[in-house]
């Protein structure tokens, strides 16, 4: 399992990676702008939706990349 510090690093190494410098940084600043509950939106993200339903979404999504 990985420390707090090494997940920091990496998502901000991978923000920098598919953002660049500038964006990476916006994007930081938004979500420090913004209160967000993150178990609340995991609550409601997939709400009726079956786990199939999400499987095959999810794997619509892959064949697009």
């Amino acid at each position: 399992m990985l420390t707090d510090a090494e997940i920091k690093k990496k998502g901000v190494k991978l923000l920098i990676e598919q953002l660049g410098d500038v964006e990476a940084e916006r994007f930081i600043k938004l979500l420090l702008k913004e209160p967000f509950d993150y178990t609340s939106w995991q609550n409601t993200l997939w709400e009726n939706k079956s786990v199939k339903q999400v499987s095959e979404q999810a794997m619509k999504y892959r064949k697009k990349e």
